[in-house]
């Protein structure tokens, strides 16, 4: 079994690249081209391959010596950068991943962004948008750092921090429902309406369709979509009632172009939470959590 790459071996095929020759590169790494010479050796041996074309004069690459190379250079930068903390230089913000709902999408995810660009301005920013199982799953497999999701899963391995509690309400379109203006009726009544509801990949869908299952209200014309502009599509056109965040389509019931149902007893609210995984200690999760926190604001659309 071929011994360990060392950091010297990398450094050494880096600058011989870059110098051209065995000879400038020792005279770089204050060292003999003999032992410039043995380490390329050795890191041959660990690769299993020649690195240098010894058929031609000077030091020329092979195509796995030039991969080679890249790697070094890879390396060589981190150890720069750990460098740069041992001299007390301000730390690299790594790439923050974290995942939001589409109705995060819709109202307060520009305002999150805006918080940290500041707090973090040298931050790499992945956002995602998807179904809360989903985002949870990336959570789960550390391909995100942190979700904001509705609390319906939990895990002794993760953290949730509730935001906000976000009221729902039934709606559909103005008329459909010929009782409504009689005020609040009794839920068992709208089971004659096709309801509109989101899938099992939803936060929110799993949260009413269990709420519904305990009240023992089952809606025999169900029509499913993962997606909340779909299902608010469909019940503006008139296909069916629905549960909606309120407060954010409050606009829409201001035009004329939704109204509410009222009904006995009330849906109730989704409790919102920022979720990051406790077994992988993690800063900046905690502070983007905060961040969520900060910006959290289910009032309005496309909030800055």
């Amino acid at each position: 079994m071929p011994a360990p790459t060392t950091l010297k071996q990398l450094e050494t095929i880096y600058w011989i690249a870059n110098l051209g020759t065995f000879e400038r590169a020792a005279l770089k790494l204050n060292t003999t081209q003999s032992a410039i010479s043995k380490r390329i050796q050795e890191l041959e041996l660990a690769a299993g391959a020649e690195l240098f074309d010894r058929s031609l004069r000077g030091a020329r690459l092979t195509e796995k010596g030039e991969y080679l190379v890249g790697i070094a250079e890879e390396m060589l930068e981190l150890q720069n950068r750990i460098h740069a903390l041992r001299d007390g230089a301000a730390p690299p913000v790594r790439r923050i991943r974290f995942g939001v709902t589409e109705l995060i999408a819709m109202t307060w995810l520009p305002r999150m962004v805006t918080l940290l660009r500041e707090q973090f301005p040298n931050v790499v920013l992945e956002p995602e948008v998807d179904m809360s199982r989903t985002l949870y799953e990336g959570l789960l497999d550390n391909s995100l750092d942190l979700i904001v999701i509705p609390e319906t899963f939990t895990a002794p391995e993760v953290t949730s921090q509730v935001l906000a509690q976000v009221r729902n309400d039934w709606m559909a379109r103005p008329g459909l429902v010929a009782t409504a203006e009689r005020g609040s009726l009794p839920l068992s009544d709208l089971v004659q309406y096709p309801i509109l509801s989101q899938g099992s990949r939803s936060g929110s869908g799993l949260h009413f369709s269990k709420w519904l299952r305990n009240q023992g209200i089952v809606f025999p014309r169900q029509v499913s979509s993962d997606s909340m502009t779909a299902l608010l599509g469909l019940t503006i056109a008139g296909l069916g009632i629905s549960y909606m965040p309120s407060a954010c389509f409050r606009p829409l019931i201001d035009e004329g172009k939704l109204e509410i149902i009222l009904a006995e007893p009330a849906l109730p609210s989704v409790p919102y939470a920022a979720m990051y995984r406790n077994d992988r200690p993690s800063a900046i999760a905690a502070s983007v959590a905060q961040v969520a926190a900060e910006a959290c604001d289910f009032t309005r659309q496309f909030q800055e």
